[in-house]
């Protein structure tokens, strides 16, 4: 099944990661910018959760070895959630790596936010390299009341 078509952020992601895997084909559009793809190899390579409880929703994301300092959390266009930073790596002299496993630089996620979020009320907190966000969110709309009309005596 060819998932390039299912929308969404992640799977536009989803569709250049695997337009720039297909050797020998060329996509239609020019290619796209180091810079484009860089952040979209950042945001595949950054796995979260979201979950749904009855008054909030959370995002958890797994950050070791990463201070809460060079973590961002911001709103874009009202409602789009981006969690992004960087993981640095030691500088040390003297020193060869034999294996060079762990990840550093940049990373960032995107994710687009339900309507009935209150997005002025996000909190994050970064405990034991997990990164949580609660978006709360808004109560249900009340229902509208019928409006009586009062009913005059014509003349």
């Amino acid at each position: 099944m060819d998932m390039r078509h299912l929308g969404g952020v992640d799977n536009v992601l989803l569709s250049t990661l695997l337009d720039l895997a297909d050797e020998g084909e060329k996509p239609a559009q020019s290619n796209p910018s180091r810079a484009y793809v860089r952040d979209a190899k950042a945001m595949a390579a950054t796995p979260a959760d979201v979950k749904e409880y009855p008054a909030s929703y959370a995002v958890v994301v797994d950050m070791p070895g990463i201070a809460a300092a060079d973590i961002t959390v911001q709103l874009e266009d009202d409602n789009v959630l981006v969690v992004s930073g960087e993981r640095r790596r030691e500088k040390e002299e003297g020193v060869k790596y034999l294996r060079m496993e762990r990840r550093h630089g940049k990373f960032m996620r995107k994710f687009p936010l339900p309507e009935n979020a209150d997005v002025d009320a996000i909190s994050a907190v970064c405990r034991d390299g997990v990164l949580t966000v609660t978006v709360r969110k808004l109560p249900p709309p009340e229902p509208k009341k019928p409006k009586t009309i009062e009913v005059k005596v014509g003349g």
